[in-house]
């Protein structure tokens, strides 16, 4: 089920929580709608379920307008990120619910919760309460609640929030299995950035109801439209810069670090002035020949997996990099040469 979004606006009282949003969501997505507190994206989810009745603009789900049709009637299964199970219901009963009010018959209705714990991998528990169950379990059942109606549009708010990590990185795989086996349409609120970018087809980043951007997640991570995107989603170094020359086909730019070559881009005219923007990840250990800087280590924590450096390239100012798979141990004091690639800057313009 396609879902199309026009000119959408949301009030409550003098408050614009959704201001002439415009989004389309494809057959067969999995999106996300990302961004934080505040921004807007479980209104929107909420709207589109019908819980709340936009003030402007229209929704379509196919070609169907959405105006004034309340939400048991848009076929729309949500999870909630309180997993919202009946405590005096077993897990078949709480999957049953959402057929029991559609006046399913007794036999499609156990042959559809069966169908639904199956696909969630819960079908072993049916008779247990939710309070016999863990919490990723519970999630299971929430999901198998919205998928036994099989729903045109599945709606998911923060539903891995409640989980430790571990669960969480699980429940992100049950969630990629399950879309790819339903391939229902999926709108995922979320405000962890790691959950969109290793799930989603396509998202959009919100702030303050409006949207910022929307794209797949590496040309979002890989191109944000703005600082408020890029700082978002991930960790960026910025620093002021001006352009001292721009060819076809290099860039340079004068900054506290130097001179740092990046690829030609609109932002990039002699004499502009710009932010020069790189990933902690982006700075390599060791010099290259281009863009290469000398620092020191100001400060170093280490995670296992990844090694954090806070490294010092004048008094007081440093920038942030990482090292995958740390082996040799760098203590603070200890001089640093780096660089990185121009393929790797970001540039965007500076007020």
């Amino acid at each position: 089920m396609r879902v199309v979004i026009r000119n959408l606006t949301k009030k409550f009282g003098e408050t614009v929580a959704l201001r002439n949003i415009s989004l389309e969501i494809e057959s067969q997505e999995l999106f996300f709608l990302l961004g934080p507190s505040g921004c807007g994206k479980t209104t929107l989810l909420r709207t589109i379920a019908g819980f709340y009745q936009p003030d402007g603009g229209e929704l379509f789900f196919g070609d169907k307008a959405m105006a004034g049709v309340p939400p048991h009637q848009r076929n729309t299964g949500m999870v909630f990120q309180n997993y919202a199970l009946w405590p005096h219901m077993n897990v078949a009963e709480n999957v049953t619910y959402g057929l029991d009010v559609r006046g399913i018959s007794a036999d499609e209705k156990k042959r559809r919760v069966a169908e639904a714990l199956d696909i969630v991998q819960m079908e072993k528990y049916a008779t247990r309460s939710p309070n016999q169950l863990s919490g990723g379990q519970q999630q299971r059942v929430a999901l198998a609640r919205a998928l036994v109606i099989k729903p045109d549009v599945l709606l998911l708010d923060e539903p891995l929030s409640n989980l430790d990590a571990k669960l969480r990185l699980e429940m992100r795989e049950e969630i990629r299995r399950i879309h790819a086996q339903t391939k229902i349409t999926t709108i995922y609120v979320t405000h962890d950035q790691k959950e969109a970018l290793s799930l989603a087809t396509r998202m959009a980043v919100l702030r303050d109801g409006v949207i910022e951007q929307t794209g797949d997640p590496r040309a979002v991570y890989r191109a944000p439209a703005n600082r408020f995107v890029a700082d978002f989603i991930g960790e960026t170094n910025w620093l002021e810069a001006e352009v001292s020359s721009a060819t076809a086909t290099e860039v340079c730019l004068q900054t506290e670090l130097g001179i740092v070559s990046v690829p030609p881009s609109a932002e990039t005219k002699t004499g502009k002035k710009v932010w020069l923007g790189f990933r902690p990840e982006a700075v390599q250990i060791g010099a290259n020949g281009t863009n290469s800087f000398k620092t020191s280590i100001a400060h170093v924590s280490y995670l296992g997996e990844v090694e954090q450096y806070g490294l010092e390239y004048l008094p007081g100012k440093t920038i942030k990099a990482f090292e995958q798979n740390p082996v040799e141990i760098r203590r603070v004091g200890t001089p640093l040469t780096v660089h990185v690639r121009p393929q790797d800057c970001l540039v965007l313009p500076r007020g």
